[in-house]
């Protein structure tokens, strides 16, 4: 069986903080989701390998045993050892796949065999923790997240996702108004507790960057481009919101970088849904980059009245 080093899966240093290894494990588990890489094949397999170097090294007593398990095996190592000949039944829980523990992969069939790789069962066991004398406790097992990325249309009118647990499938609704980092219960969607009942499972959302709408709180922000006349003059043009186009009156003499607001055409709030934000539109005015001949005289005449 071959060592595994967490940290380096993780890119941290041994003596990085909790918080550096939460950074790390965030950023590395949006960059590796199979939703974000569907034409990636390995993006799966390493987003298993970040959940299990986060499920040891983000727990401070499998980090601890994780750390004295990696000294004594540099050691080992540097004294001319073989993987073979390194005593591996020191550091055992005792504990196998299945045995009377839970398996926190097998939620979303991470790691070997549908769970964590051989390493981490036969470190930490099935149950993920080590218990006294080698043999594996039956502790509550920790809430298990797992992210989805949603588009900002999906997140203004709700979507779905569908998980597999095993031989099952999960519908689960997401709420309109979603936001990032928004978490969302599954009530006993996780792995068996020690008394026997199921857990909870909590999907964390992800919002997807948009092209045109900036979204901060419940309201939206949009830059629209305008027509040179319809500034200097006045005018109707049609804005994009998330459930159609609407009309925006532009009054004459607008100036670029103005902002209009269109009340009611931002996000649901998440808490009240029937309440919507607003939405911002900031005008920008778009300058003819080419003129005809013609033109060009109308312009340099305007220019004379202006002066006169």
């Amino acid at each position: 069986m071959e060592y595994r080093d967490y940290y380096k899966i993780l890119g941290v240093s041994r003596s990085a903080s909790n918080k550096e290894i939460k950074r790390a494990y965030r950023k590395l588990a949006r960059r590796y989701h199979p939703d974000l890489r569907p034409d990636d094949k390995s993006a799966e397999q390493k987003l298993k390998a970040i959940n299990e170097a986060y499920e040891v090294l983000g727990d401070a007593e499998k980090r601890s045993k994780y750390d004295r398990l990696g000294a004594s095996w540099y050691n080992h190592q540097a004294r001319g050892g073989r993987t073979a000949g390194f005593d591996w039944s020191n550091w055992s829980s005792g504990g196998h796949p299945g045995a009377g523990g839970m398996n926190y992969g097998d939620i979303f069939g991470q790691g070997s065999a549908g769970g964590f790789s051989d390493f981490f069962n036969a470190i930490f066991g099935a149950a993920g923790s080590a218990g006294a004398a080698g043999t594996t406790s039956r502790v509550a097992p920790k809430p298990i997240i797992q992210e989805v990325t949603i588009s900002l249309a999906e997140s203004a009118q709700g979507t779905m996702r569908r998980l597999k647990k095993g031989n099952r499938t999960l519908d689960v609704k997401i709420p309109p108004g979603a936001k990032d980092g928004t978490r969302v219960r599954i009530s006993g969607g996780g792995p068996l507790g020690p008394n026997g009942k199921p857990s909870d499972l909590y999907l964390r959302v992800r919002l997807q960057a948009d092209k045109r709408f900036e979204r901060r709180g419940d309201d939206l922000y949009l830059k629209l481009p305008v027509n040179l006349f319809v500034a200097v003059l006045g005018g109707e043009v049609r804005v994009p919101t998330l459930s159609g186009e609407v009309s925006l009156s532009v009054p004459p003499g607008s100036q670029g970088g103005q902002t209009m607001r269109l009340r009611g055409k931002g996000m649901p709030n998440l808490k009240k849904p029937s309440v919507y934000g607003d939405l911002y539109v900031r005008l920008q005015i778009q300058i003819p980059d080419k003129l005809s001949p013609e033109e060009k005289v109308l312009w340099e005449q305007l220019m004379v009245l202006r002066k006169g």
